[in-house]
């Protein structure tokens, strides 16, 4: 964990959606410093799945050592940003640290998002983040830190991106180019920089997302505070960045990661529009050549370096030929598919339904449907509603829950193991239809089978 150092003694911080979460995490962290936290969020009233206020962060602030003033603020709303400006100036004297944190998600594709579900991403990220900016900038310019800090990512226009939710992406890239774009107009005036994970980070939304269990793959909301932090202890020339946590915290000394994670040890989830995880290879241009999957799974005596883009007017990459049998023209291999895993979709659903109990049916409670198109393929479902769970070829006799549509391949590898599915999911090989929520909940399952597949 990075240690205090008091840089941040009598400093204001102005961080929306500062009621939990991250927000809260960063609050905390400066407070030990004796900071002036300004808590600029929505929540007045605990919500059932989501506990925690604008009130009670206040006390804990209070009670790390800083001092607090809880406002109402949906940053949709410039008057509620403008009075809660107002309030900390005439409060504090003014502003030094801006954290915009507030964000909204949902990750569904362009024809399963609703209107009012752009509008709300669109608001709340991208111009939240924009008016709350406008509104503190005039006082941060008077500060002697002088720092604005999104949580947002790095811009990435790798495609795989935006195709699975596309509408997510532009309201969080909204947020980034806040970060390009302010950091240059103030350069010298305000420090202006984008904070981002490099894996899952375990907050109440993550828990309503992906659902018990999820939290043992991601990391402690400690390491973005710790990260923040880092960050306001640097100088106004400091600006301009797109930094992720683990990055600037090895900056500062640190290795050892686990102090961070929920379950030392355990896999971890890789955050979203990141390039740099290995599973990332696989990309919509890898080829689906039975043949040449045959091929990568055979150990290699050396790692070897991750396939280069090619361009469109390039062909793909031919397989190596093999010394024999000689590969038949393509009519004749229409005639007769190779079979790479015949009746593993049907073994594998034996295994699946060898593993199921009235435990698991009652953590689960959701019916998934499976569209396997290849070799063994169809319709098959997983019942984990039904007492003691039910599998089988066909439609479910209930409506599913989540419809999962992929090849017969990459269903094998994803239960064994070997694919993980939030990179299948961000790469294109799995769609999803449905509640995002339990689709997250069956990669736990997957994980218990992945010893017995």
């Amino acid at each position: 964990m990075l240690p205090n150092t008091g840089k941040l003694a009598g400093c204001t911080i102005f961080i929306t959606g500062a009621s939990r979460g991250i927000g809260k995490a960063i609050a905390l962290k400066a407070a030990k410093d004796g900071a002036n936290i300004v808590i600029a969020a929505k929540t007045t009233q605990t919500h059932p799945k989501l506990p925690g206020t604008i009130y009670t962060a206040a006390e804990e602030i209070e009670a790390a050592g800083g001092k607090a003033l809880p406002c109402v603020v949906d940053v949709r709303d410039e008057q509620q940003i403008n009075s809660a400006v107002e309030k900390a100036v005439e409060r504090f004297g003014g502003i030094d640290i801006l954290v915009n944190n507030a964000s909204a998600i949902s990750l569904t594709n362009t024809l399963d998002t609703p209107t009012k579900r752009v509008d709300l991403m669109m608001n709340v990220n991208t111009r939240g983040t924009y008016l709350t900016s406008k509104a503190c900038i005039p006082f941060l310019r008077k500060s002697k830190v002088a720092h604005i800090l999104n949580l947002s990512p790095p811009l990435n226009l790798n495609p795989l991106w935006f195709k699975q939710h596309c509408a997510y992406t532009i309201a969080k890239y909204g947020m980034s180019m806040c970060v390009l774009g302010m950091a240059e107009e103030f350069r010298g005036e305000i420090a202006v920089n984008a904070l981002w994970p490099k894996t899952a980070i375990h907050t109440a939304a993550m828990d309503m997302l992906g659902g018990s269990g999820v939290e043992s793959q991601c990391r402690k909301v400690d390491i973005i505070a710790d990260a923040a932090y880092s960050i306001f202890k640097r100088p106004k020339s400091f600006t301009g960045n797109f930094i992720l946590d683990e990055n600037i915290l090895k900056e500062e000394g640190i290795n050892d990661f686990d102090v961070y994670a929920i379950k030392p040890g355990h896999p971890l989830l890789p955050d979203f529009f990141l390039d740099e995880h290995p599973d990332e290879i696989m990309k919509e241009t890898e080829s689906h050549d039975p043949v040449r999957e045959v091929k990568e799974e055979k150990p290699r005596s050396e790692p070897q370096p991750p396939p280069q883009p090619r361009l469109q007017s390039q062909p793909p990459p031919q397989p190596q030929p093999q010394p024999q049998p000689q590969r038949p023209p393509p009519l004749l291999q229409q005639q007769q598919p190779p079979r790479p895993h015949f009746g593993a979709v049907e073994e594998t659903f034996r295994i699946v339904k060898d593993s199921l109990s009235d435990e698991v049916v009652k953590a689960t409670q959701a019916v998934y449907q499976f569209e396997l198109s290849g070799e063994d393929g169809g319709t098959w479902f997983l019942d984990l509603k039904s007492k003691g769970g039910k599998v089988g070829h066909g439609e479910p006799s209930d409506r599913a829950d989540v419809v999962m549509s992929m090849t017969t391949d990459d269903f094998v590898k994803m239960f064994s193991g070997k694919l993980k599915p939030t990179m299948a999911f961000m790469s294109g090989k799995l769609k999803i239809k449905g509640n995002m929520a339990l689709a997250i909940k069956l990669e736990k399952l997957m994980t218990q089978m992945n010893a017995r597949l």
